[in-house]
């Protein structure tokens, strides 16, 4: 009788963390799998046009990166990664290089009028999305005026 209660909160208990985890766990698992994930500026670098960022313009780059607002997955098939990587327009990326241990990945930003394109490259994978973020839009902007 006892073995057989015991067995029972047991596994009720099991169930019931399975039917609802712990918002830390949920947490964690949405994060291993997470698009547009945040960044930290210390392991970021921004280049744009093969310059450097200076440090106060990279952390507001990347700050307001990390506000902006998911839009939409792109959906890359394979052998069109170079597609996305050196699309045939006019537009110059940011280059952001984030690394965390030994992973190295590669963030190509493109602007444009009403959204924002990201080629998220990481080893061999590409994976492409939009964002809205109109401070980004207008950064972006200001720095090709301010260049040319």
């Amino acid at each position: 009788m006892t073995t057989s209660l015991i067995m029972t909160i047991v596994i009720g208990s099991i169930i019931k963390l399975l039917m609802s985890p712990p918002s830390i766990a949920v947490g964690w698992g949405v994060s291993k799998f997470e698009l547009h994930k945040k960044l930290n500026s210390k392991d970021v670098t921004v280049t744009f046009n093969g310059m450097n960022l200076e440090e106060e313009e990279k952390n507001r780059f990347t700050d307001n990166f990390n506000k902006a607002s998911f839009l939409k997955k792109h959906y890359i098939f394979p052998g069109n990664e170079k597609l996305f990587l050196q699309p045939e327009t006019n537009v110059t990326p940011f280059i952001m290089n984030v690394k965390r241990g030994k992973k190295d990945v590669h963030f190509f930003v493109f602007s444009y009028d009403n959204h924002v394109d990201v080629v998220k490259k990481y080893k061999e994978k590409v994976v492409s999305y939009s964002i809205s973020s109109e401070y980004l839009q207008k950064f972006t902007i200001s720095t090709i005026n301010a260049s040319h």
